[in-house]
This record gives structure tokens, sequence and C-alpha cells, in this order.
């Protein structure tokens, strides 16, 4: 009874104006900065100057996008982690303009939804990506390297580490092209190495091989085995 009492409660729309009288709106449209910011923009226009405004990016600068607004101080990152319906982590990114009672109550609209929200600033990457990403660039530098098998590469990690799924597969679900597209910022923010997608990775996603959403990453499809056991086998 309950499920159908919340889907009730639920409609689509495909105007931005019908969403002029809402107290907290999310924002989940393409990774891309410009297309966000004038999302922002238009937004700003329609809305009553008490609305709040966040957005599930998860790398992109919270500042850059509340600057396009004439309400920074009520604009805040909500990102929530995929799939979103079974991972509890809800990372919420504070910038240097947002109000203590705006972070506080996107903090109790998360709890709301049975999640767990953790506090960020913002920062290229935020928590998990800034510890995630060198992992998995790490990974793609593995197998470009001939270190194992993409196979061992990730059994390895999930049996030493105890990981519940391994580095190249979580590449894979993510999507190599968001993950490219991340990298790019978090290097381009940090200035760091660590950050800079690998040749490997680039050149998978120019030819459409970026993950699971097309059946066509490492751990799917048998290109990058046969890559390995043929570079494998000409130094033996």
């Amino acid at each position: 009874m309950k499920k159908e009492e919340t889907v009730s409660r639920i409609s689509g729309t495909l105007l931005v104006e019908d969403l002029k009288d809402s107290d907290l709106i999310i924002e989940a449209v393409f990774e891309e900065i410009q297309i966000k910011k004038e999302l922002f923009k238009e937004l700003d226009r329609i809305a009553p100057k008490e609305t709040i405004f966040a957005s599930n990016t998860s790398t992109l600068s919270i500042t850059e996008m509340a600057a396009a607004t004439t309400r920074p101080e009520r604009v805040v990152g909500l990102h929530f982690f995929n799939p979103v319906y079974v991972m509890p982590l809800v990372e919420v990114i504070r910038t240097i303009a947002t109000h203590s009672e705006v972070l506080e109550a996107v903090i109790n609209f998360a709890k709301s939804l049975r999640k767990v929200p953790i506090v960020a600033k913002d920062s290229p990457g935020f928590i998990v990506n800034l510890l995630l990403t060198p992992y998995l660039i790490d990974a793609i530098h593995a197998v470009a390297n001939g270190v194992a098998s993409i196979q061992d590469i990730d059994t390895g990690m999930k049996l030493g580490c105890g990981y519940p799924m391994g580095p190249l597969m979580v590449a894979d679900i993510i999507g190599l092209d968001v993950l490219v597209r991340g990298a790019h910022t978090m290097f381009e923010g940090h200035k760091d190495k660590r950050f800079a997608p690998p040749p490997l990775l680039v050149q998978m996603v120019r030819v459409g091989h970026i993950g699971e959403k097309l059946e066509k990453g490492f751990m799917i499809g048998p290109i990058q085995e046969t890559r390995f056991r043929k570079h494998s086998s000409s130094k033996v």
C-alpha cells in the first residue's frame, strides 16, 4: 500500500517550468559542465528564491554551477551512487558559499530516503572518486603493461582485498567513457598525474568499447583478453 501511495505522487514532465514550485530540485543531466550551468540558469529564472538546487555530478565543480545562479548559497552537490536503489551512500557537497541551514536541509532529505549522507568540500572527485579513480587507472595500466590477465587482476583484488568487485568490472559498470571524462576533470583540477587517463582507456572509448552499457569493455567481450594473450606469448 505504501508503494502504491509513493508511486501515485510521482509525475513526469518535459517542461522545466513545471518545476517552479519545488522546494528542492536535483539535477542529473549529462555530465557536462556547460549543460548543467545552462539548466541551473533556467531554473534560477523560474524557481522561488528559497528553492535549493542540487547536482548529482560525481566530479564536476559545484562552485562553478552555483556561480551560474543568483543564489550560490542555496546550491549543493547531492551525489547518489549507482545503482541508486541498492547503494546507501550519498555524497553531500558544500561550497564556500553554501549556507549551513541549506546543508542541514539536504542532509535531512538524504536521511529521509534512508540513505547515508557524508559531507565533502567542493573538490574534483569529492571523496569516493578522489580515491577510486587512481585505483581504477592503476588497474588499467596493469592490463596495458601485461602484468596479468584481466580476470586475474580482478580476482586478485576481490579475494586479496575483500572487494565485492574487481577494478576492471567496476570500470565497465561505471562506463569507460564516464571514467575518461571524470579522470580528465580531476587531472585538470588537481594537476596530478595519478588522474591522467591511460592511453589504453582512451583508445577503448574512441572505438566504442565503453563498458557494460554497450557490452564491450574489459570484462565483456574477448578483445582485451585476446590482446593480453598475444602480448604475453610474444614475451615467452
